[in-house]
């Protein structure tokens, strides 16, 4: 595999050298890397950050299927999405799911600048469908220095209203196995307020037995310019989630059929008869207040209020569970012109406060029955950062540093007697200190340090219905990122290349029990090492034929082992962990014509990997072609449509898009769906 990579770099670049001799020198660069990122709050190009970014335009996520962002992020160097089945997603930043068995944990995720992450380090990313998305930032690494606590990366989303214009628009897709996703968005306002409503409805089949999905959300943002120094924007959110969950296979019934629910084995009775599935309800409220003071000071404010209620019938219990939290985060900047440079100064810090309650009932099939547990948990989280970056030059240094507290408390209600349990995660300090240095104007060489720290989450240190294990300690390692990014020897060719070096303690791995409970452990510590490249080549400049015409590439190298892990009589040391691939391409070739019509190949790639700590069992590599076809118009700017239909896995490959890691009885499959099809229209009235 790693020949076939190597060949096609050195064809690649051939090609580029070759081509620079006839192009324009006058061509610029691709539009997306020149944007501003927000990235550890600099916002910068992409290019004059020292930090491994991934940047998801929505154009990215319209190359394919309009109702799963899954696709998207999978193409992206260094991030793994997975769904089990529609509707329960997890999602891995340079291996970050091993701690993960459902949902996102351990990566830190803001929503138009609010915490949508809670404090006991769960995030709810399934509740948001499609359309919230206009675009996505993912910081690979650690982010403590700025963002808190966390070893597994950090995702910024953004859905402002102030990008859109005015106006409504109407989408609708329908695909194979009953997908079905409708999205209404209107836009009122001016150029000093304006609001975006959106309700959107997504229900599928899906593609195994018992995998039916069905979304609905409405959202509203909002932004207002209250004067010149004054902004407040707001976002609401309420979204109603219901999914089926087949549960994991072992590898003969996953050969014998893909699309089988986990059966009935034993006195273990199988998903479909258990009724298994999730009932979702998020509401979040959220504002932000950006006031700039004088031409150097500036502070950003923002506060919020969420709830999620989770009813969770499964094929062990049925558990109960009301999450209101609150929390803030601000942010105050001294920015200075220095003769040839420039110091930026922040300081800030987030407070978040969570009460929850949980309650565990035996599942009669389907519905709560006797109670067995009641827990009451009181999660308070915070943290202070202080970060300077001094410019000067073709230099640039960013030093940052954080500390960071978590105090939980948990009651235990019910069996009797009342029982207390107090845990408080003192942070050492975390600092980051990155350099970068402008080989020239679009091409920039950098390199950090970071250190992270991510204590267990609650669902980690107390999951539902199995084991609790309320001694289990906080990861925490340092980091090693250098990378180069910007426009290598002609305009139309960009690279970014990072290379890295983790070094994780006390790393957190997950467990399954015969009931596919899911339990943690500490595994000693961890040693992590990879390569993430990305290359975006622009076949030809603008012209009378073409909008836009480029192919792109990524690929990723990840060497992940274990140092030092034994338990009991097993000693896993140097063994691959689990759930990570060494390899993984995904490549593209986006044709844009001026008639309208347009064109979105893609190709991935992902390599063997190993499903337990002993590596005795492998999930086999596949590869997946998808392919969009569509016209897109306006008429007099008031109108505008776009009519596409597409494919995917078109190569009908049988594989897993989410592994159960370490499960119990070797159950780690949960199938993809095979080859499929979709289609699709936007229309658009604007004023």
């Amino acid at each position: 595999m790693r020949r076939y990579f190597l060949l096609s770099i050195l064809v690649f670049i051939h090609f580029t050298i070759f081509s620079q001799e006839v192009m324009n020198d006058t061509i610029e660069s691709t539009n997306i890397y020149s944007v501003t990122v927000r990235a550890y709050d600099q916002n910068r190009s992409l290019v004059d950050v020292p930090a491994a970014i991934n940047v998801i335009s929505k154009n990215d996520l319209n190359r394919f299927n309009n109702s799963s962002i899954v696709p998207a992020l999978n193409a992206t160097a260094g991030v793994r999405m997975e769904e089990r089945s529609p509707g329960s997603y997890r999602l891995n930043i340079r291996g970050s799911s091993l701690r993960s068995p459902f949902g996102v944990r351990n990566v830190k995720v803001y929503y138009n600048n609010i915490i949508f992450t809670d404090p006991g380090g769960q995030t709810y990313l399934n509740q948001l469908g499609f359309y919230n998305f206009q675009s996505l930032e993912i910081i690979k690494g650690p982010g403590s220095s700025i963002y808190g606590s966390g070893t597994g990366g950090v995702l910024l989303i953004n859905n402002d209203a102030g990008s859109r214009k005015q106006g409504v628009i109407i989408d609708q897709l329908i695909g194979s196995y009953g997908t079905s996703n409708t999205n209404i968005n209107l836009v009122v306002g001016n150029e000093n307020s304006r609001s975006m409503f959106n309700y959107q409805r997504q229900q599928s089949d899906g593609y195994r037995s018992h995998s039916a999905m069905q979304r609905d959300i409405f959202s509203w943002e909002a932004v207002h310019a209250l004067s010149e120094k004054d902004k407040v924007s707001a976002s609401f959110f309420y979204g109603d989630l219901y999914y089926q969950t087949p549960g994991a296979l072992n590898i003969a019934e996953f050969n014998a059929d893909p699309k089988m629910a986990r059966p009935t084995v034993g006195f273990v009775r199988g998903a479909s008869v258990m009724q298994a599935a999730i009932y979702q309800k998020t509401f979040l409220a959220g504002a932000s207040y950006q006031h700039q003071f004088t031409d150097r000071w500036q502070t950003v404010t923002s506060l919020y209020g969420a709830f999620t209620r989770l009813n969770n019938p499964n094929i062990r219990n049925y558990s109960r569970s009301n999450d209101p939290h609150v929390g803030g985060r601000s942010v105050w900047s001294y920015n200075r012109k220095t003769g040839t440079g420039s110091l930026l100064w922040q300081v800030g810090g987030e407070l978040q406060q969570g009460f929850s309650t949980v309650r565990i009932y035996n599942n009669r099939v389907g519905n709560p029955d006797t109670l067995r547990s009641d827990d009451e948990i009181n999660n308070f989280t915070w943290f202070a950062f202080t970060q300077a970056t001094l410019q000067i030059n073709k230099w640039s240094v960013t030093a940052g540093i954080s500390y960071n507290k978590q105090q939980l408390r948990i009651t235990h209600l019910t069996p009797l007697p009342l029982k207390i349990n107090e845990q408080t995660f003192n942070n050492k300090l975390a600092p980051r200190l990155a350099i970068l240095y402008k080989l020239k104007n679009n091409l920039s060489l950098y390199s950090s340090v970071s250190r992270g720290f991510s204590p267990p989450t609650t669902a980690e240190l107390y999951p539902t219905g199995s084991i609790a294990n309320p001694d289990l300690s906080a990861e925490e390692g340092w980091n090693y990122d250098v990378g180069v990014k910007g426009n290598l020897f002609t305009p139309k060719l960009f690279v970014d290349v990072n290379a890295f070096y983790f070094r994780l303690q006390n790393t957190i791995v997950q467990r399954r029990d015969i009931a596919g409970g899911d339990f943690f452990a500490n595994a000693g510590s961890t040693r992590q090492r990879g390569i993430e490249t990305h290359l975006t080549y622009q076949l030809f400049q603008a012209n009378e034929v073409f909008k836009l015409s480029r192919l792109w590439m990524n690929y990723t190298y990840y060497h992940f082992r274990y140092k030092d892990f034994k338990q009991v009589s097993s000693d896993f040391s140097g063994n691959k962990l689990p759930g990570v691939t060494p390899h993984a391409i995904s490549s593209g070739l986006d044709l844009n014509f001026k008639a309208g019509f347009y064109t979105n190949l893609t190709y991935q790639f992902i390599d063997k990997m190993p499903l337990n700590d002993a590596n005795t069992a492998m999930a086999d590599a596949y590869h997946l072609v998808l392919a969009r076809l569509g016209y897109r118009t306006s008429i007099r700017s008031k109108i505008s449509l776009d009519i596409f239909a597409g494919a995917e896995n078109l190569l009908d490959e049988k594989y897993s898009l989410g592994n159960d890691i370490n499960g119990f009885g070797g159950r780690y499959f949960n199938a993809a769906a095979g080859r499929n099809y979709f289609a699709g229209i936007s229309f658009g009235f604007l004023k």
